[in-house]
């Protein structure tokens, strides 16, 4: 099944926490910091949205940093993926 975003929407799969440390400790899953940054995957076409022009910013394979609590969550073919508005998005990572 493939998802295609609408509109202003992009959707997004958080990557995974690190499982060591700098240092090379090996964390335990209550340990593990959750993740902030995602790979984007699919964006939206953009266009009028609320009666304002958006243009998309963001394109697929995008590293972001989101809202903490942004967007709807949805499971496909077993993969975990959230949906946000690019608005939801608050920085490129380079």
């Amino acid at each position: 099944m493939k998802l295609t975003p609408l509109a202003d929407r992009v959707i997004i799969k958080m990557l995974e926490a690190e499982e060591t440390t700098k240092g090379g400790i090996i964390l335990t899953g209550a340990a593990k910091e959750k993740p902030e940054v995602a790979e984007v995957i699919s964006v939206g076409p953009g266009g009028l949205v609320d009666g304002k022009e958006i243009k998309m910013t963001v394109k697929p394979g995008d590293k972001v940093i989101t809202s903490k609590y942004s967007g709807t969550e949805v499971k496909i073919d077993g993969e975990e993926y959230t949906i946000v508005r690019q608005g939801d998005i608050l920085a490129i990572v380079e």
